[in-house]
Formats: C-alpha cells, structure tokens, sequence
C-alpha cells in the first residue's frame, strides 16, 4: 500500500475545510494534551497511511500542525507552573541547531516529493519512540538508582546529556516530524528521574517541541522554493487538522491533571508498533 502512495501522484490540494483531517486532529491533539507525546507518532502516519498524503507533505504539515497545536497545550501547562525551563534551554541548546543544519541540507540536496525512503524512516522511528514509552518505567528505575548511587558524577552528565538528546530529537523531527515528545520524553525521564514528575514531563516536552517544529517546518518550506516544487506545506490541510487539535489538546490538558497517562501511553505504544511495522514491513501486492 505504501508503495503505491509513493509511486502514485500526491493527494491534490484541498481547497475548503475537509472534516476528515478535523478529525485526525482532534484524536492526536487529545493525545498530545494528556501525555504530551505521540503528535508526529501518530498525525504523521494517518497522513501518509490512512489519507494518501504525500510523505514530505505529511511530516511538513505536520510539523507546522504540531507547533501551533502544542502552543496552547503549553499556555494552559504553563499556569501550573510544571514547565521545567532549564531543561527547555538546553533541550533547544541541541535541537535547534540540528534541525536547522538538517533542514538547510534537506533543501539544498533534496527533492522532499521524491524521497522514496522517507516513509521507512518515519517508521523506524516510530518503532524506537514506542519500544521507548513501553520501556520507560525501567529506564526510570536503572536511571533513579544510578542518581542516587553516584549523585555527584550524575549530575554533571545531566546538561551534556540532555543538550546531546536535543541535538538527536531535533535531528529526527526535521527529518520525520517524529520525536519531539515521545523520545524526548523518554530521555528526559532517565536523565531527570527525580525532577521530571509526570505533569513536568509533559509541559516540558510541549514546550521544547513548539520552536522546533516551527524551525524544522520552516525548512521544509525554504526545500520546496529552492526546488521549485512549491511550498509543500497543505494550508487548509493544515487548518483541517487545528480545527479539531486546538479543543481537543486544550480539553486533554486539562485532563492530565487528573488521570495517570502511563495506561494511555501503553495503549498508544502498542498501537505505534502496528504502525511502524506497517510502515517499515509493507503489505505486498
């Protein structure tokens, strides 16, 4: 199947609101809002699985969907107080950068439309990111006991290791539009096993991932003038998809205050391996 959407001609251009994106947003944007993980994870796959979209289209819609999504997510995380601020600073000490040297190489060698292999990396890091949330609790555990045994060397590893995790996250976002909250999250909570509260986790990682989505998609529309394809960013796509993400992250938000994401993120994880499997391993015929 994805084979055939890759060698078949791009979705056309919507050119009203189209309610089916509506509601592919609102399903991630209450996913977003209550774990703070799983935007590309799952945004992305629908595109190019479900709906046909192209893949460079895809993860550059859905990057710009992510940043504006995750803007009120982090507005309403921020009135509690749970956004770990120096931690963002040295997440985007790493991601910042990257993305930007990613996204300049992507428009200067690459044809985004053409990328035949994009759609496996998409799933390899989907792959990553849910063996990543279903191991979470262990890296915890091995991460807490490391913190307390040796609390002197830990903490010095702590600001290298977290801008070096920002550098690999921002890396992958701009490549896939995957990452930024679920392999983010998973680093930060063994880098931080004490200090990252579940509520932090998901505050910070909403507001790490807003600048870095706006920087990855923003290459991703300089690669479409440079190689004279066109902004390869949908508009009413996009507008599609916060129609239903914008009420539904701000209802998840608020949510997570009362609910303990760990089931939902299992949930979510098993349904990610279907996904990626079915990205990396697709059906013949």
């Amino acid at each position: 199947m994805i084979d055939l959407i890759l060698a078949a001609d791009p979705v056309p251009a919507l050119t009203g609101i189209d309610l089916g994106y509506s509601l592919a947003g609102l399903v991630t944007g209450l996913v977003v809002g209550v774990t703070g993980v799983g935007g590309g994870a799952v945004m992305t796959p629908i595109l190019i699985l479900l709906l046909g979209v192209a893949p460079a289209t895809a993860v550059a819609t859905d990057l710009w969907f992510a940043a504006v999504t995750k803007l009120f997510g982090a507005r309403i995380h921020s009135v509690g107080g749970n956004i770990d601020w120096q931690v963002v600073r040295r997440l985007w000490m790493g991601s910042i950068p990257v993305a930007i040297i990613v996204a300049i190489l992507v428009a200067v060698n690459a044809k985004p439309e053409k990328v035949s292999w994009l759609t496996t990396a998409i799933g390899v890091v989907i792959l990553i990111t849910a063996i990543g949330m279903l191991l979470a609790p262990l890296l915890i555990k091995a991460a807490r006991t490391n913190r307390t045994d040796e609390p002197a060397s830990f903490q010095k590893f702590q600001a290298p290791a977290t801008i070096a995790s920002g550098g690999i996250v921002g890396g992958l976002v701009a490549l896939t539009s995957v990452g930024a909250g679920a392999l983010g999250s998973v680093a930060m909570t063994a880098i931080y096993p004490f200090r990252m509260t579940p509520h932090r986790l998901v505050a910070t990682d909403i507001a790490h991932a807003i600048p870095l989505a706006v920087v990855a998609g923003t290459g991703y529309i300089v690669t479409g003038l440079a190689t004279g394809i066109g902004i390869v960013v949908d508009p009413w796509m996009l507008a599609s998809m916060l129609l239903g993400s914008i009420p539904a992250i701000v209802a998840g938000s608020f949510l997570a205050r009362k609910v303990k994401p760990r089931a939902i993120q299992i949930a979510l994880a098993a349904v990610l391996l279907f996904v990626a499997i079915s990205a990396i391993f697709p059906p013949a015929g």
